[in-house]
């Protein structure tokens, strides 16, 4: 035994190789994983965008070799994220249709969604050299919803719908949307709503009002947290009043480039979000405080795809 022992005991020369390599190992000259430059993945600061941006990290990180760098919440949202993918900073990102077509573009209302995100994907990539991969399935648009009771009394499924019975319905919104030029009143001309009463509601007292029998309908985000806490019926805006806002993935043409795999393991979200998934996943965040990593992946892992 003590000869086998000394079998392994380091001679001089030995003992100077191991701290060299040490010492290069410490210097970052000998590597020992993926040393290639993140991509950085941004959100905006709200539950939605943190729980997508989860799941296009987790993507990257489950199905390539590329390091990923988190740059979440980023204040401003649209303002300052397009101008950092453009001074490459930030290589991919969640949007939405309708922001990227009248905010960044500065475009008119195009009413087909499906128009919308080809035009929209064209001028990108011809202005900006950013591609937009497939979209997600969900539309995190301006939403009517109604108490669902009320709908099955009534039969309200439509805005349409709505407009036929609006002088037995009462209706509830913030002041702000009482006085937007593509507010209240220019969707109640669209329609022809002439509700009952129309009640100016806090912003943050919304649901509750509703609940509590207040009003029937409110104005709301398509898919809102809170729908799924209560017994509300989210309306179809059959006459495409309201602008679609369709979540898909942006990415720099030059970081595809670099990565065409990309391509492929992003758009396995394609299609793969109703905007009923959506709602539930903005809850638990919003008002459950679970960990958006943490929903993202089961997500995930529920579809297959990861």
């Amino acid at each position: 035994m003590e000869n086998l022992k000394a079998s392994f005991r380091p001679t001089k020369k030995k003992a100077v190789v191991l701290v060299l390599l040490m010492a290069l190992l410490g210097m970052g000259l000998i590597g020992c994983g993926n040393d290639e430059d993140p991509v950085v993945v941004a959100s905006k600061p709200h539950a939605e965008q943190y729980i997508l941006g989860e799941m296009i990290s987790i993507l990257i990180e489950e199905h390539t070799d590329i390091p990923v760098e988190r740059n979440f919440g980023i204040g401003g949202g649209t303002s300052n994220i397009h101008p950092a993918m453009l001074s490459g900073e930030i290589d991919i990102y969640p949007e939405y249709t309708g922001t990227s077509w009248m905010f960044v573009l500065n475009e008119d209302l195009i009413e087909d969604p499906d128009e919308l995100y080809e035009a929209t994907k064209a001028a990108y990539e011809e202005e900006f050299e950013l591609q937009w991969l497939d979209l997600y399935g969900f539309n995190n648009t301006y939403a009517l919803a109604i108490d669902e009771d009320i709908a099955e009394e009534y039969g309200i499924y439509t805005y349409s719908d709505l407009a036929e019975v609006s002088g037995e319905i009462t209706f509830g919104a913030e002041y702000d949307f009482y006085e937007r030029d593509d507010g209240f009143d220019a969707l109640a001309a669209h329609y022809g709503f002439d509700f009952q009463r129309e009640v100016e509601l806090d912003i943050g007292l919304k649901y509750q009002a509703i609940d509590q029998g207040e009003v029937d309908v409110i104005n709301a985000f398509s898919t809102d947290g809170l729908l799924s806490a209560y017994n509300l019926r989210v309306l179809e805006d059959d006459l495409f009043f309201f602008p679609s806002y369709y979540a898909g993935t942006i990415i720099r043409m030059e970081t595809l480039e670099q990565h065409p795999e990309l391509e492929e393991v992003l758009n396995r979200l394609a299609d793969s979000i109703t905007d009923e998934e959506m709602i539930e996943m903005n809850y638990r965040v919003e008002e459950e405080n679970e960990d958006p990593e943490a929903v993202a992946r089961e997500f995930l892992e529920e579809k297959g795809l990861i």
